[in-house]
């Protein structure tokens, strides 16, 4: 598990990330979100020990990184695909990594295969596309077999066949009680792999729930509601802080709650439904929206 207190940093007088809290629980993907400059990169390479926090804490299992003498056993890690030396072999480079942490020579083959570069262990990592360095990036995570796994930006350079396979790769990781930790600014894939999210702009959370919840604060999402009870059934929404339209058939579009919310209230005020339906609305939407404040490089108009 990774625990985020109050975590603060200062490069000088740049404020990076300030007083953030946030836990990552094992046996669920989160997915790490934000504008470029909100911190997360900061945010990584605390956790990781890679620069120290002006206060607060970012601890793994309840110590700091730095305190786990063999850490791949603990933590398996890519924050730059590219930070390799590119003179060495593929074989080479995971195995300078598997003897500086005590682990067996035969982790290096295994983790080649497990992703797709078995046949290109003797190659030279100069060579390699950007495709092929994410993988070796991600087998150089996996070498320890940690219960820990932290992912920057993991899929750039992948292709839609790579794409899926690391995809379907984290949602194993994480059946398996793994503690899966994936950030990305490509929005499409965190709303197909990300169980919860973490979402944090200028250096401070923003959101902290399941990607389904965080979906729904899209400003055009809703949810459709068929029911022999419309007239009842849109006075017990609206005393909730719904917006309700009724439409044909017994029909109600609403916005303002979720699907769940929505049943709920049903189910409560014993009003029968027959279909309730989530509709529009988009990981982006609610992303663009809720993080519009924090923004720190927008682009003007074409001209």
């Amino acid at each position: 598990m990774i625990d985020i207190n109050q975590l603060t940093k200062r490069y000088g007088g740049v404020l990076a990330v300030d007083g953030l809290t946030f836990t990552v629980r094992p046996g669920q993907v989160t997915g790490f979100l934000g504008p470029n400059g909100a911190g997360k990169s900061t945010t990584l390479r605390v956790l990781l020990g890679l620069n120290s926090p002006t206060s607060g804490s970012a601890t793994i299992d309840g110590r700091p990184f730095r305190g786990f003498g063999t850490g791949l056993r603990r933590v398996g890690a890519l924050l730059d695909a590219n930070d390799v030396h590119k003179g060495r072999t593929a074989t080479a480079h995971l195995a300078a990594l598997a003897r500086s942490n005590g682990l067996a020579r035969r982790r290096v083959r295994d983790v080649l295969e497990t992703v797709g570069l078995g046949e290109a262990g003797h190659r030279r990592i100069g060579g390699f596309s950007l495709g092929m360095r994410q993988r070796l990036g991600i087998a150089s995570a996996l070498l320890g077999d940690p219960p820990v796994l932290l992912f920057d930006e993991p899929v750039n350079g992948l292709d839609p066949e790579g794409i899926r396979w690391a995809r379907e790769l984290f949602r194993r990781l994480a059946a398996e009680g793994r503690t899966v930790f994936v950030s990305s600014h490509l929005m499409s894939e965190m709303a197909n792999t990300a169980d919860h999210l973490i979402v944090i702009g200028g250096g401070r959370l923003i959101a902290d729930e399941p990607v389904g919840d965080f979906a729904a604060r899209a400003a055009h999402a809703g949810v459709t509601v068929r029911t022999p009870a419309p007239d009842a059934l849109a006075d017990v929404l609206r005393a909730a802080g719904a917006s309700v339209l009724a439409g044909p058939r017994g029909t109600l579009k609403v916005t303002g709650l979720t699907t769940d919310r929505v049943n709920a209230l049903a189910f409560t005020h014993r009003v029968m439904v027959h279909e309730v339906t989530a509709h529009g609305g988009s990981l982006e939407d609610a992303f663009m929206q809720l993080t519009a404040d924090s923004v720190q490089y927008r682009a003007g108009d074409p001209r």
